[in-house]
């Protein structure tokens, strides 16, 4: 681990019913860490989903949990003062690019004023960490890959991109005034078990094993640099301990700030897969043909995104490492057994 690492006990975790969230704080449970967790329950899809998740978390005893809308303030302070968290771990937000272009005002007071109140809660009790996520989708209209964490990101496609581009610079700003350490990372097509279901994998899956069509955007020509669940929070993990100081904490290649405690870090697998291979992947393991509905681009979306990790690697030891088709293996074998097929 890079210098600087703390003694964590305490974590504090936005959105715990959600598809990351609830496997970070399995995974920080496991370890033995006290958790509580944070989530707004919204609707935006199936609530049965994220109750689920959160009965699961709730069989331990060292995890506890606040349902309410990071919009409000005052029931983000009452439920930050009443656990004094070590760290924060900030992943609840209005997540989706393609909604964003239906429901902008959604991506406003979650991204930005909900990420806000929970900035001013970690500065008020001084945590030693504060971690929060942003997306591979702030490169934007970037074309150079594999995408680094030293290139501009100042061409976002989507609101959603633009409100996790300012949540880093609003990040920055809060490191540099108030001395608070602070990391973002960049995730990358996260995929797995207990996913969300407007993701591609949990759509594609659906729909094949029902027979019907699947929408594949830009007539399959799109690459993701896809993301195990499991890969990911081992990454969240390891950065909670390489915490952002002075130059004696920086590492080769390190986007740490020259006037901050802030750094930026891509968590992502280093590979970039065609959208059709990810499909076949699923047809190999569910045993049947999709029946592919080809579309256009959609406004918004990037043809490519391509991680380099190495700045991970180098911060914590680890480098993801699932094979997309272990991973889809996995998942498709938690959908049939969530959904009993």
């Amino acid at each position: 681990m890079a210098e600087g690492s703390i003694a964590m006990k305490r974590v504090f975790i936005t959105g715990t019913a959600g598809f990351i969230g609830f496997h970070l704080a399995r995974l920080l449970l496991s370890q033995g860490y006290a958790v509580a967790g944070f989530d707004g329950m919204t609707d935006y899809y199936d609530v049965a989903l994220k109750q689920r998740r959160h009965a699961m978390l709730l069989q331990s005893e060292a995890f506890t949990r606040t349902e309410a809308m990071l919009e409000d303030e005052g029931a983000v302070n009452r439920a930050v003062d009443a656990f004094a968290p070590d760290v924060i771990v900030h992943l609840a937000a209005q997540a989706g690019v393609r909604y964003s272009l239906e429901n902008p005002r959604a991506y406003i007071e979650a991204n930005i004023v909900g990420t806000f109140n929970v900035m001013e809660a970690a500065r008020r009790h001084e945590v030693d960490h504060l971690l929060m996520a942003s997306t591979s989708s702030v490169y934007g209209a970037n074309t150079e890959m594999p995408f680094d964490e030293a290139q501009k990101a100042d061409t976002p496609l989507t609101i959603y991109a633009a409100t996790k581009k300012a949540n880093e610079a609003m990040g920055h700003s809060y490191a540099h005034i108030h001395g608070l350490p602070t990391t973002m990372f960049r995730f990358f097509t996260v995929y797995g078990p207990w996913g969300r279901p407007d993701m591609a994998l949990f759509k594609f899956t659906k729909g094949i094993l029902e027979g019907t069509p699947i929408d594949i955007y830009n007539n399959g020509e799109m690459w993701r640099d896809f993301t195990y669940i499991d890969d990911l929070v081992l990454g969240i993990r390891g950065l909670i301990d390489a915490v952002p100081g002075g130059p004696e904490t920086a590492v080769e290649g390190d986007s740490l700030s020259p006037a901050a405690p802030f750094r930026v870090v891509n968590i992502g697998n280093s590979d970039k897969v065609r959208l059709l291979d990810f499909v076949e992947a699923i047809e190999a393991e569910t045993g049947k043909k999709a029946i592919r509905n080809y579309m256009p681009m959609q406004t918004g979306d990037v043809p490519a995104t391509w991680a380099d990790a190495t700045l991970l690697q180098r911060l914590t030891g680890y480098h993801p490492q699932t094979p997309m088709r272990d991973g889809v293996a996995q998942f498709v074998r938690w959908y049939r057994d969530y959904h009993e097929i």
